[in-house]
This record gives C-alpha cells, sequence and structure tokens, in this order.
C-alpha cells in the first residue's frame, strides 16, 4: 500500500507520521474492546456516519488509487474480486471472495496444472448502479486491468505485475505513446488486446501469468484490479469529473466529492446486500469533513460531538497516545502492520550539493548521523514504533534482521569529509498537518546539525504531499526536496517482498509515476538480486534472494528505515462493531453501526 500502498499498502497511513501510499499493512484487529470497540447489543440500520480529517485521497478511481486514504474511500463504493474481511484475530489478512465466487484452487479447476493460468467467476446479481442497473461482467474486468496503465496517471503499483501478466507490459508500453484524451484513450483500449486477461464469457475471466505465483489471488486484492464499466471513457483517468461520476458496484455511491474539502456518499440502489458477503452497510449516508485538523478530530471523538464518529486520515496525535494506553480507552485501537513507516527517503537525483545525494558515502553518513531512537519517541515509542533497521518487517517471506547504520555521528562525519562534503545544506519535505511528520522532521533536523548538515523545512499539505511532490520525478530532480519522510505497507501478507522491491527499488521501472521509488535509487546490482528472487523456483530460494537484495538497497543506503509501527486509531464511543481492517489502516466504515440515539 503505497504506505505511498498501498501499497496496501497497502499501498498506504499515518501511523502517527502520515498514511501510508501502498495498500496493506498486515495484522490483527489490535487492542481494543470487543470486535474493535463499543459493540453493544443487536446491529442498529440508519443514520449518519460522520468522518473527519485533514486530507484527501489520493485519485477517486479505484484502477489508480494506491493510497490507504484512497482504499478507504473505495471500500466504500467499490469492490474487487477478492478482498479482507471485517473479521478480528487474523482473519482479516486472509483474503475472501467479493465479486468473484469463490477462491480458485486447483481442486476446483481455478488454477491450471502449471499454475499460470487463473479462471475466474463473477458472482451473480452483483451490480453496477448505471441506468438502468446492470451486471458487472468479465469485460468490465478487462478494461479496469486495461485502465491501470492508461498514460495520464498510471497505477503506482504496477511494478508489482508488469511482468506477471502475460502481454501486460508490452500494452502498457504502447498505452504511452497514446494521446492524453479520453477519445485516445478510449480507442486504445478497445482496439487493443490484453492477452494476459480474457473475458471468456460475460461473467468468467481469465487471466494469464508467465510463470507461476502462489500470491497471485492476495494481489488480485489491489484496488487495481477492480471492474470498470465502460461509463468511465467518457472521462480521464483520475480527474475530478470522473471521480464524481464512476458508477458504484458497493454498497454506497459517491453524492459529491470536492477534492481537500468533502465526500458524501448515500446508498446505492442497485446493491443487493445478498450479493455482498463482506459489507453490512449499516449506515445510511457517510459524510466525510477534510477541512479539520488531527488535534480537533481526536478532540471531538473524545468529547462525543455529534458530527464526530471516525477519523478519516488522521491518527491521535502521537503525545496523548500513552495516555490513551494508560486509561485503557476501549475507543483506541493499535494495529499490527507489515509497514515501512514511516522511512526517510533520500533523493538520489538531487541537483543540490553538487548531486551529493548521488553519492552513497553521503547517504551513507547520513543514515549513521539519524537516531533513529529519537525519532521513535517523537512518534509515540518503541511500544507504538517497534524499530525497523531494514527493508522487510519481520513478516514477510527474505527478512532477515541487520542493523548497518547504528547511530555514529563520528562515522558519519567521517564519511562525509571522505566524500567531500564535509558541510550541506538539505530540503526536508514533509507534512504540516500531521504531529508524527512535523516532530520527526524537527527532530532529523537537530541530529544532522551535530555532523555539520543544515536541513530547511519544505512544509506541504497532506493533500498535495504525494501527488504533487513525491509522485512526481521532475519535481525531484529539479531538486524541490532532498530528503523527505514516506511510508510503505505490503501490498498483501507474507509472500510479499515483490511488493516492497518492485514498486521502490528495481530502478527505472519503479520510478514514479508508474512505482514509488521516490528517491529514484537505481543499481544494477540491486536489480539484478531483484529479479533473480522474482524468478525463484522456491519460497525458501526467493527467502535467500530477498535477504541479499535487502542487504545490497542498505549497503546502497537508498533510505533509512525507522519502524514496522503499529497502527494507532480512534473513534466515537458511539460507534459499534469498529473492526480494524490492515489494508485500509482504519475500522471499515462498511460495518459499522451507529447507537440508536445517537445516529448522527
Amino acid at each position: 500500500m503505497a504506505s505511498s500502498t498501498r501499497r496496501f499498502a497497502t499501498a498506504t497511513i499515518v501511523a502517527v507520521v502520515g498514511l501510508t501510499l501502498a495498500a496493506c499493512n498486515a495484522g490483527n484487529s489490535g487492542t481494543a474492546g470487543a470486535a474493535g470497540g463499543g459493540t453493544t447489543g443487536n446491529p442498529v440500520a440508519g443514520g449518519t456516519l460522520n468522518m473527519l480529517g485533514a486530507g484527501d485521497v489520493d485519485y477517486m478511481d479505484p484502477n489508480i488509487s494506491y493510497y490507504s486514504v484512497g482504499y478507504l474511500n473505495l471500500r466504500m463504493w467499490s469492490r474487487q474480486l477478492f478482498t479482507y474481511p471485517a473479521e478480528p484475530g487474523g482473519k482479516n489478512t486472509a483474503p475472501v471472495a467479493d465479486l468473484a465466487t469463490t477462491i480458485p484452487t486447483a481442486d476446483n479447476g481455478g488454477i491450471s496444472a502449471d499454475g499460470k493460468t487463473y479462471t475466474i467467476h463473477i458472482r451473480p446479481g452483483a451490480q453496477w448502479n448505471t441506468s438502468p442497473a446492470r451486471q458487472v461482467t468479465a469485460a468490465d474486468m478487462v478494461l479496469g486491468v486495461k485502465r491501470t496503465a492508461n498514460p495520464v496517471q498510471p497505477f503506482g503499483g504496477t511494478p508489482d505485475f508488469a511482468n506477471l501478466i502475460v502481454g501486460y507490459k508490452a500494452f502498457a508500453d504502447g498505452f504511452t505513446k497514446v494521446a492524453k484524451t479520453p477519445a485516445a484513450i478510449a480507442d486504445y483500449i478497445n482496439k487493443t488486446p490484453l492477452p494476459g486477461v480474457v473475458a471468456k464469457d460475460q461473467t468468467t475471466v481469465v487471466f494469464k501469468l508467465t510463470q507461476p505465483a502462489t500470491y497471485f489471488v492476495d494481489m488480485l486484492t489491489l484496488s487495481a484490479f477492480s471492474p470498470a464499466p465502460v461509463e468511465v471513457l467518457k472521462y480521464l483517468p483520475a480527474s475530478t469529473e470522473l471521480g464524481n461520476h464512476f458508477p458504484s458496484d458497493g454498497p454506497y455511491k459517491v453524492d459529491s466529492w470536492v477534492p481537500t474539502k468533502s465526500v458524501n456518499y448515500s446508498r446505492n440502489p442497485a446493491w443487493n446486500a445478498s450479493t455482498d458477503p463482506v459489507r453490512k452497510a449499516y449506515v445510511d449516508k457517510i459524510v466525510v469533513n477534510e477541512t479539520t485538523s488531527q488535534d480537533s478530530v481526536q478532540q471531538q471523538l473524545q468529547t462525543g460531538t455529534p458530527s464526530a464518529d471516525l477519523e478519516w486520515d488522521v491518527a491521535p496525535p502521537a503525545s496523548q497516545i500513552p495516555a490513551l494506553q494508560a486509561k485503557k480507552d476501549p475507543n483506541l485501537n493499535l494495529g499490527d502492520t507489515a509497514s515501512s513507516n514511516p522511512y526517510v527517503v533520500y533523493n538520489t537525483a538531487s541537483p543540490n550539493n553538487n548531486k551529493a545525494l548521488a553519492n552513497p558515502k553521503v547517504r551513507q553518513a547520513l543514515s549513521f548521523a539519524i537516531n533513529r531512537d529519537h525519532i521513535l519517541q517523537v512518534l509515540g515509542g518503541p511500544t507504538l514504533n517497534p524499530p525497523l533497521t531494514h527493508v522487510l518487517p519481520d513478516v514477510i517471506v527474505g527478512s532477515k534482521q541487520i542493523d548497518p547504520y547504528p547511530y555514529n555521528p563520528d562515522k558519519a562525519k567521517q564519511l562525509l569529509a571522505e566524500a567531500g562534503f564535509p558541510h550541506l545544506t538539505l530540503k526536508f519535505l514533509y507534512r504540516n498537518a500531521t504531529e508524527g511528520s512535523s516532530k520527526s522532521f524537527q527532530t532529523i533536523q537537530q541530529d544532522l546539525s551535530k555532523v555539520g548538515i543544515t536541513v530547511v523545512g519544505v512544509p506541504s499539505p497532506n493533500a498535495d504531499f504525494y501527488v504533487k511532490y513525491l509522485q512526481v520525478p521532475s519535481v525531484a530532480q529539479r531538486g524541490v526536496w532532498d530528503v523527505s519522510l514516506a511510508g510503505w505497507g505490503a501490498d498483501w501478507y507474507g509472500n510479499a517482498a515483490v511488493s516492497f522491491f518492485n514498486p521502490l527499488f528495481s530502478g527505472q521501472p519503479s520510478f514514479p509515476p508508474v512505482g514509488s521509488n521516490f528517491g529514484l535509487y537505481n543499481n544494477p546490482a540491486a536489480n539484478a538480486l531483484i529479479a533473480q528472487a522474482v524468478a525463484a523456483p522456491t519460497t525458501d530460494a526467493a527467502a535467500a534472494l530477498w535477504a541479499k537484495a535487502d542487504a545490497q538497497v542498505m549497503a546502497d543506503a537508498a533510505f533509512y528505515p525507522l519502524t514496522n509501527n503499529k497502527q494507532a486509531n480512534y473513534h466515537a464511543s458511539q460507534v459499534n462493531n469498529a473492526v480494524y481492517i490492515p489494508s485500509l489502516q482504519n475500522f471499515d466504515p462498511t460495518n459499522v453501526w451507529l447507537t440508536k440515539d445517537k445516529q448522527g
């Protein structure tokens, strides 16, 4: 998930610093009250769920969104073949059939004997809220996957599958030459086949892979693999116009989206609960206010403000979490993740300081000069933020414990002198609306000053941070920023190292906007190890190669990891069945209900 992923992300999201870009973060339902907090009695339908935040989705477009807040938004109105259920106790990290009728296996004929063909059936009765309403089809799935490669704003996680799906890379390369107009995009999509994704009949879609991939069903939980109806071809991908007109196949529809201001959802009349095993949709409406502050959101949730039920893109301020934990507040949840969130990213393409950051020795010096313990303390302490000293969190296959950059300012000074840069001035891009991000910037500024480095802040609104800065390579190449904070979560769970290395560290193919290698890191040695790991014949062989790739990226000081954080979330007392979903890095809005006399 930029935590651009996600990543999941997953894809993505704040923990305390900020929401991750990628999709998923692995874990359980965390520590909270029953079923995530506040569940009493039988479910109650009705009311308006009010969500408060300080920032926006990345894109109101399921085939393009790659940010935890984007995934949270999509949970309401967009469905995938497979997704994660609102079930605590570890079940929320195992995919279940959503639009698909069942999980494909070799036994049920869904996976071919060679492991390279997946045949998936779409659930009858799942409908778009078009006029008239109509069945979601296999052709819609093909259109959705094709849209991920559009030339306006391609999906940021395509390195995960660009070489896995037969013909995808050639299809995507051809798409880059297409004019950025709705007509030209529609013409290319309609006339250019994608041999690895085929509609066999109205409700049967077939995926063909270049090699077996035991994680493919997990990969299909990504919102990029959402169906898209033909109506979307009238609009530019990722546009505000499309965001306000994208048909819904989920329990809610988007009534209005005013970027950075608000989102309003209401019930989708074409949705039938019997066709959706994942979303109960108890509330009638969901209203999102994106103009509040982190502190204000927490105060309103704690004090029972009628128009405050759940967080949107913020978490409890780090400074307040210890007190909430001490009193065992049942409305606080700390969910496990499979994340590197936040991490410090170095802009290897920056022209500033005579291209100093292109020198690995300078980046190594910065890594020795940063005191991880200081940053983790301002983020809420090590309980909330267990230290992470290399690329892969320990729950990901291939993780091997190494700590190449223990705090050592003397070593940092030595390396800076050897590199010929004893004094530097660096521009630090950070989200000024988030307490953790602001305090992390200040802490790193203080640490680096001790080794002769001046750090100047470049503040950004939450809504601009990724889409106007990190996801635009020319901004990095112009030297608008030298150092920043980002977050990343696994796009799925367990055998998911590819979802860290391909989008973040695989050279040119991972550069934004198609990847999330924000610092434009590129080393042929690392690229070769990643390619070998992807093609490894067994999980054990892959694990050994991923560990080597991890060590190479760290030797190059491509970035400085900080923590495999726990995600803090808080909800108001009237919210029942608040179940934490790691892929959303939040409670699932489609499964909560409101106490009868407090329904917004």
